[in-house]
């Protein structure tokens, strides 16, 4: 028997009747000759590891915009912090794991470079707007490689809903989503509090009351209410009470630190980047790299100048600045 056989049998028999199965996946745009070792998303998880894209978040902001200490979240240790949570929610619940980490490690592969501040850049110049889960869709789907990864419905459902109005369809998807705020929450504030942003008195007591004074004991309340609120139901919540809390945690980090924080002050430099960049490449599209030049051709200047700044590493940013920008040296003769 296939070891891919053996692992699908496994998981018909022992996942939760809520769960979703890899032999029963909605499939591929494309189809493909099923692997003997890997399920379907085991696939996707492995093509989203190998891909580009995923390589070029630990050079992207989390919050903290290029920051000199070591220790500072960058948008791929977030993605990897969202993919411990959600796997071992999926695991207690019975769920595919294989399925959520494909979605959690997919999840933000669309970011821009310089966290928040650059999306909101490019949402404002861009006419159909730009939001990074649907650039994150955008990545596996035409970006990547030469024709896109070709992901599973479920995989590509779970990136494109991880936030925004609607919910995914599959439970691990909807784990992830969840998953994505306890993680950015809690490591937001170890590290505000590590760069003096915060002070351990500043957060709300009555969060902490509820949820745990120390960024583990937040972590395992939230993991631990999530689980027992969502076993044996077809849906994934909290319960109310800790939802509050977690609300109410999540409010006072836009307030202290998301919004106009000692975090925050190198912002409008980078905002100031990305227009320049954005309105620099709209002016000169031929100064875009050959692969994008197909693009141009096909869906117009600006998707392709979009796609290509949205791609970029905060550092490769800066680098592309100082040579559109910044005058260099006169050599010395």
């Amino acid at each position: 028997m296939e070891i891919r056989l053996r692992t699908e049998e496994l998981e018909n028999k022992h996942l939760s009747p809520f769960a979703c199965r890899s032999s029963m996946s909605r499939g591929r745009e494309r189809p493909e000759e099923p692997c003997p070792v890997r399920t379907v998303f085991q696939r996707d998880r492995d093509r989203i590891i190998h891909s580009k894209a995923f390589r070029r978040l630990k050079l992207k902001t989390q919050v903290f915009i290029i920051p000199e200490g070591d220790h500072y979240r960058t948008r791929l240790t977030h993605t990897l912090e969202v993919a411990q949570i959600a796997r071992t929610c999926a695991k207690a619940l019975g769920l595919n794991e294989d399925l959520t980490e494909a979605i959690a490690l997919g999840h933000d592969l669309g970011h821009t470079p310089f966290g928040h501040a650059g999306e909101q850049v490019l949402n404002r110049l861009y006419e159909g707007g730009f939001k990074h889960n649907e650039q994150s869709l955008r990545v596996v789907d035409l970006l990547e490689g030469q024709r896109g990864l070709n992901l599973t419905y479920e995989v590509r459902d779970g990136i494109l809903n991880h936030t925004g109005p609607r919910i995914p369809f599959t439970l691990e998807g909807q784990i992830v989503r969840i998953a994505d705020r306890i993680a950015y929450i809690n490591h937001d504030i170890d590290d505000a509090l590590r760069a003096g942003v915060l002070l351990q008195q500043d957060l709300p007591r009555d969060c902490l009351q509820v949820l745990g004074a120390t960024h583990s004991r937040r972590i395992n309340t939230m993991v631990l209410d999530l689980v027992q609120s969502s076993m044996g139901k077809p849906f994934i919540a909290m319960s109310p009470a800790v939802q509050e809390a977690m609300d109410r945690l999540r409010t006072f980090m836009f307030d202290h630190v998301y919004i106009g924080s000692e975090a925050k002050k190198e912002e409008d430099k980078a905002r100031h980047v990305v227009e320049g960049l954005y309105l620099h490449y709209i002016r000169h599209p031929r100064l875009l790299p050959e692969y994008l030049l197909q693009r141009l051709e096909q869906e117009g200047v600006a998707r392709a100048v979009l796609d290509y700044i949205a791609g970029m590493t905060d550092r490769f940013a800066v680098a592309q600045y100082k040579k559109m920008f910044i005058p260099k040296g006169f050599p010395l003769g």
